[in-house]
């Protein structure tokens, strides 16, 4: 059988991925006709079910659960790695509901955290999450969310950290940040979902254990990435949770759904995972 897969080309869905790409684990009869794109254009490809296995961001996945499942396997979620507010200069938080600022795009999880640490934003401007970096210093915005790699060369480029979203989330609600998973199409077969979370599971068992072998795939997709900013991002993202979203992993997405969708049911919620 073989199934359309989609995910970004950041170094930790590679990292993630390399092994299933390479055929370097028991494929269980499955076959993949692989994409890369930006998670945003996920986002929107997802809405109109273009792939049968895709990253998403959480907060587009709370538009998405009457198509999606989430794997259990796969997520990018943890602590002290939610995206960061940076500007050219120090703001007074207060006045953030006069700021323009550009976000990474509206289905991701990170316009959802900001939008929850400081509900008064309005003005702002969507782009490719690589373009904010520079929009800010060019004065296109006042301020920029940024996410991936970015926590990692903004300040290199002269610019400052007005408030982490992360953080806030956590503070605010105990949990760890939800912001993105692996879905599958709910019209799928139960028994090959099933085996396609184990699929996806046994890949990033295999990344963790044998970490230098993906690594030329990794580069040639991480446009040009500095080598330590590349494994920093890897390692900020690619942990337990990725190997098994968890108890905690799931109440933190369930508190995410309910947050969007207040009158959200249990029966609703136990539905959202496969398994």
């Amino acid at each position: 059988m073989k199934l359309t897969l989609a995910f970004s080309p950041c170094p930790n869905d590679t990292f993630m991925f390399e092994p299933l790409v390479s055929k370097r684990i028991n494929m269980q009869s499955l076959e993949f006709d692989i994409h890369m794109e930006d998670v945003e254009r996920l986002n929107r490809d997802a809405a109109v079910s273009r792939f049968d296995i895709t990253k998403m961001s959480f907060n587009a996945f709370t538009g998405l659960s009457d198509r999606y499942q989430m794997l259990t396997s796969g997520s990018a979620l943890g602590n002290n790695c939610g995206p960061l507010l940076i500007a050219r200069k120090e703001f007074p938080l207060s006045g953030i509901g006069n700021l323009k600022i550009a976000i990474p795009g509206y289905n991701t999880t990170a316009w959802f955290l900001l939008k929850y640490a400081f509900p008064e934003v309005k003005d702002v401007k969507e782009m490719l999450f690589s373009d904010i970096e520079n929009a800010v210093l060019k004065g296109e915005a006042d301020a920029g969310l940024i996410i991936h790699e970015n926590r990692f060369t903004y300040a290199s480029k002269g610019l400052v950290k007005l408030a982490d979203m992360g953080e806030i989330w956590e503070q605010s609600t105990g949990y760890p940040i939800p912001l993105g998973g692996i879905a599958v199409r709910r019209d799928l077969d139960d028994r090959i979902k099933e085996k396609i979370n184990e699929l996806v599971q046994s890949s990033i068992r295999y990344a963790f254990d044998h970490p230098g072998t993906g690594l030329p795939y990794i580069r040639a997709n991480a446009q040009e990435m500095d080598d330590n900013v590349m494994q920093a991002h890897i390692d900020l993202y690619v942990n337990k949770y990725s190997l098994d979203i968890g108890d905690e992993g799931r109440a933190a997405v369930f508190k995410l759904f309910k947050t969007v969708h207040p009158g959200t049911t249990e029966d609703v919620l136990s539905g959202l995972f496969v398994g």
